[in-house]
């Protein structure tokens, strides 16, 4: 969570499930705190933490209709996924879970057909959304789709089971352990008297923390897949980058499934994900048709190798010798006001 808001994603942009308020409870030793080891040196839960769903909220019908956006009207903009064909969603799940699928409050679970037809519905869907920029607000229609790419991780007992189901484009999935493995804990916490994190998990938010706003590090150093291409990949990750991060200690074998997965992995960004650095478009002002030059085109500026995220505001840059409609109102106000002085001047005159 912290990880991301680091990276440039607002609270406005994340949807966060948590179905216990470990921070609150009782046998938490730090109260209004999470912790990610028992050395304590991240602090998951943070001093300004937005829970938009917490406790028994937390159902499998919420989390499809978050994804799929089939909410009540009187459901606060908070509690919505405000996406659309330009935005790229993280979706990260952990709990207990098996084949196929993923425990909720203990009494319900979601399958991997349900979230595979939710991320369907997703990219069939057309949304109207209403968006704000800063003092712009706009309502318009998002496209065929709401969403671009989505990047779907679990953390869960035979965790790699949940994607085997996906069918729709542009879905790259990874999960923790294959079918008929379980899903370890890293350490426990004897201060607390629980687990407080899992191995894969671990890991990862480990090589996260490297990550900046302005990194080129790809999915493929994420992931390191051996094959880009294949359905199902078992990876081992020995390398430098993942610090001790392999099959041995973490007793499972992380997956990873590209093949609706239409970029190649080492041209994705792990900030087109986790990063939240918006692209500036900038348009001159249309001229007489006499005037344009040809074949002449918008400009645009665009920071290198950025997130595709959607761009809400524009600004315009106007050519000096170009007349603008603020100009021409300005002076005619300026006449204007003369007029106004003179007609006085002549009634004064004319009274004397």
């Amino acid at each position: 969570m912290l990880t991301v808001k680091r990276l440039g994603i607002p609270d406005s942009n994340i949807i966060l499930m948590l179905a216990d308020d470990a921070s609150c409870n009782s046998r938490n030793k730090f109260p209004g705190s999470v912790y990610a080891d028992r050395g304590r040196h991240i602090e998951l839960y943070g001093d300004n933490i937005e829970v938009d769903y917490r406790g028994y909220e937390v159902t499998v019908e919420n989390f499809i209709r978050v994804l799929t956006g089939r909410m009540d009207p009187s459901v606060p903009r908070s509690k919505r996924l405000l996406t659309d064909d330009r935005s790229n969603v993280f979706v990260y799940m952990t709990g207990h879970g098996g084949n196929e699928f993923l425990k909720f409050q203990d009494n319900e679970e979601i399958s991997a057909f349900d979230i595979a037809d939710a991320f369907e519905q997703m990219y069939q869907k057309k949304r109207r959304v209403s968006t704000s920029f800063c003092a712009l607000r706009s309502t318009y229609e998002t496209g065929p789709r709401s969403y671009n790419e989505i990047f779907f991780m679990i953390d869960t007992c035979q965790a790699n089971t949940m994607y085997s189901k996906f069918y729709s484009p542009n879905i790259l999935a990874t999960g923790s352990s294959r079918l008929g493995e379980n899903s370890y804990s890293y350490e426990n916490d004897n201060d607390i008297g629980v687990a407080v994190i899992d191995a894969y998990t671990h890991y990862v938010l480990e090589y996260m923390e490297g990550i900046n706003k302005t990194s080129h590090q790809t999915m493929a150093d994420l992931v390191r897949a051996s094959s880009l291409v294949a359905v199902f990949q078992v990876l081992t990750i020995p390398g430098p980058q993942f610090g001790s991060y392999d099959v041995g200690k973490i007793n499972s074998h992380p997956g990873v499934r590209s093949d609706l997965f239409k970029r190649p992995l080492d041209q994705a960004l792990i900030t087109d994900f986790f990063g939240g650095v918006a692209q500036v478009e900038v348009t001159p002002l249309s001229q007489p048709h006499s005037q344009a030059e040809p074949h002449s085109s918008a400009t645009k500026h665009k920071e290198p190798r950025t997130p595709q995220v959607p761009v809400l505001g524009s600004m315009r840059t106007v050519p000096p010798n170009v007349k603008t409609e603020a100009d021409i109102w300005q002076k005619m106000r300026a006449w204007g006001s003369l007029a106004g002085i003179g007609v006085l001047v002549g009634w004064v005159i004319t009274r004397k």
